[in-house]
């Protein structure tokens, strides 16, 4: 027999098995290279784990600890005298300059000015399509805490992006807080009409 007709002979025979093997059970993945890159090690975390006592693969973090990057406010609370003291002693500690307002302009398009329009004059789409009511303009509006908007401070602004007020949710999960100093820069921007 001719050595090239053998080994096409082979070829045809082993391609033929393959197929064949492949095609005996749906439900089988067939052979599987490394399967252990396929398997996760981890347990999951509602899956029962002999590693601790009570048996949960889901833990509670040891007490007193934080998050990576997590930033305490627990100094102002969220209350109206936490607001107040927010007013009074928060300062902005970013500088005053084009690359902060320009950031803080895009993050507030993204975050305020679905309610409080581009140019913070209450006048967003959610508001114009009747979601919402009563969102304050920062050159004419009255706060709902009392007093002008345009009288705002930067740590009442800070407070308010924090916790939220009325129907405005808290943005302390979207926004960083050095995010959220950008924001106060601009609003207060928008509050001069600028």
């Amino acid at each position: 027999m001719n050595k090239n007709k053998f080994v096409y002979t082979a070829f045809l025979a082993i391609a033929f098995a393959a197929t064949f093997s492949a095609c005996k059970d749906k439900r089988s993945t067939g052979l599987e290279y490394a399967r252990n890159m396929y398997d996760p090690i981890a347990y999951n975390p509602d899956q029962p784990n002999k590693n601790f006592k009570d048996g949960k693969t889901a833990q509670l973090p040891p007490a007193h600890t934080k998050p990576v990057g997590f930033t305490e406010y627990d100094e102002y609370p969220n209350t109206k005298e936490g607001y107040e003291a927010a007013g009074v002693s928060m300062v902005n500690p970013l500088p005053v300059d084009t690359v902060n307002l320009a950031q803080g302009k895009h993050l507030f398009t993204v975050f305020c000015s679905p309610c409080h329009g581009e140019k913070g004059d209450g006048q967003g789409h959610l508001v114009k399509i009747e979601k919402f009511s009563g969102v304050p303009a920062y050159q004419t509006g009255s706060s709902s805490r009392g007093g002008n908007m345009v009288d705002l401070t930067a740590g009442k602004i800070y407070h308010t992006i924090t916790y939220g007020v009325n129907n405005m949710g808290s943005h302390a999960s979207q926004i960083s807080p050095t995010d959220r100093w950008k924001v106060v820069m601009y609003v207060q921007q928008l509050q001069k009409g600028q």
